[in-house]
């Protein structure tokens, strides 16, 4: 698959109207029999990114309510070895997390190099949703910093993420950021199955709505925040969510690929680590 199509290129103007929400004309048995294959193939590579330890790797997970996060980290994910995994969801910031800047709590989650961090919701909530319920404009900041008003204090944001993204890859850390592309169609039916489907009526909140009422004003900000800050070392992807089984497939393809970019290798033991195996084989060796 090639995922060129899907990527953001830097400076692009994007228009989320013109990417596509499903599938097409993909095959879904044929796309759902390569999955395991591709799991396989992840882990693999994912054991010697472990042992190799040289680079940290994030994936981050925008996109609607319902787009179907949650689900996405639960498949794609579980061919992983956990203890190089790491996944969080960032909520409406703490009291304490609001005492500090805003990439504060994002620094605190990054992975070890060597692990996988894969955050569901990220930075990108501080000039999307802030904006959208103008919440920016509440907070405990100097004058200096909001005097300028809404378009300038969040194009510093925007200059902000891109410098901190800069400065991760530039210290050995990748970021791939995914933004699920939900129609808005589909996002009606999976929250009337939340309504009415005994096991999925806890996912539903009242602000589920509330942001729906504004789904054409936040597709208008993504094309917005994607096009400021899809660079080239830390690229935006939009995937179709439509169909769960296509979004799964895409994003293990992505993760894959995104492995493999990182070159891992097992590390090569020195002589005196050699020396010190061939000791260790013979006295085993011994014991018969």
């Amino acid at each position: 698959m090639d995922l060129a199509k899907f990527r953001v290129k830097e400076g692009e103007k994007l228009s989320l109207r013109e990417r596509p929400t499903d599938a097409g004309d993909a095959d879904r048995a044929e796309i759902e029999g390569q999955l395991p294959e591709q799991l396989e193939r992840i882990r693999r590579l994912q054991d010697a990114f472990y042992a190799d330890g040289r680079e940290g790797l994030v994936f981050l997970l925008q996109g609607m309510d319902a787009s179907g996060k949650d689900s996405l980290v639960k498949h794609v994910m579980a061919g992983l070895n956990p203890q190089g995994v790491q996944v969080h969801s960032f909520k409406a910031p703490t009291g304490e997390e609001l005492a500090h800047d805003y990439l504060w709590r994002i620094v605190r989650e990054l992975p070890e190099r060597g692990k996988i961090g894969i955050f569901n919701r990220s930075q990108y909530e501080d000039v999307l949703a802030v904006r959208l319920r103008g919440i920016w404009k509440t907070y405990r900041l100097p004058e200096r910093v909001l005097e300028d008003g809404e378009k300038d204090f969040f194009q510093k944001r925007y200059r902000q993420i891109r410098d901190f993204e800069e400065y991760l890859y530039e210290n050995g850390y990748r970021m791939v950021k995914v933004f699920l592309h939900l129609s808005k169609e589909e996002q009606r039916e999976r929250f009337l199955e939340r309504l009415e489907e005994p096991d999925k009526r806890w996912k539903f909140a009242p602000s589920d709505l509330r942001d729906r009422a504004l789904f054409e004003e936040y597709q208008a900000l993504y094309e917005e925040v994607l096009e400021e800050t899809s660079t080239g070392h830390s690229p935006w992807y939009v995937l179709p969510a439509d169909q769960k089984w296509y979004t799964r497939y895409l994003m293990a393809e992505l993760v894959a690929e995104t492995l493999e970019a990182c070159e891992p290798r097992y590390p090569e033991p020195g002589e005196e680590a050699l020396a010190e195996m061939a000791r260790a084989r013979a006295q085993l060796l011994e014991e018969k």
